[in-house]
């Protein structure tokens, strides 16, 4: 267990981290509302996503939908957890990618699981060009996967 003790701590904290920052914005954004930090370039906006990542099935009341995205939320959390414990901890760099992405799953999850929604707030524009609102959570999620990707592409057979 000592093995995994960095990586554990390093989820606990992403995990603390995206919900202290969606709670504070909760708070202090109201709903729909947004505040712009750089004018033209980013804001920290309030937004309730009820589908996947980057807003995929927002705002649909069809329950299969909910059961499938909570099926498969379950089921890559499984798969990651698995290979992460059967990752070699020589493999830094594939179990930190490992632990970015089980931290932003289990972030987005305890959303679904408390809220019934996950709270979007990082809001990036760049004149009328908006990416999709995100947190933290999806931030672990990305950065973790295209490092995951990385990894897998330039390793050596």
């Amino acid at each position: 267990m000592k093995r995994h003790r960095p990586y554990l701590v390093l989820i606990a904290v992403l995990i603390a981290a995206d919900q202290i920052t969606k709670a504070v914005v909760a708070k202090t954004v109201p709903f729909y509302g947004s505040v712009s930090v750089i004018p033209g370039f980013f804001a920290v906006s309030h937004i309730h996503n009820t589908g996947a990542i980057f807003g995929l099935f927002n705002g649909s009341s069809n329950k299969l939908i909910a059961i499938l995205l909570t099926a498969a939320t379950l089921t890559a959390m499984g798969m990651v957890t698995v290979y992460f414990f059967k990752t070699p901890t020589s493999q830094k760099a594939m179990r930190f990618a490992l632990a970015l992405i089980l931290a932003g799953a289990l972030g987005n999850f305890v959303d679904r699981l408390f809220r019934g929604h996950v709270i979007d707030f990082l809001e990036v524009h760049v004149k009328k060009f908006y990416w999709p609102t995100f947190n933290i959570a999806d931030s672990c999620i990305s950065i973790g996967a295209v490092l995951l990707v990385f990894i897998l592409v330039t390793r050596r057979s």
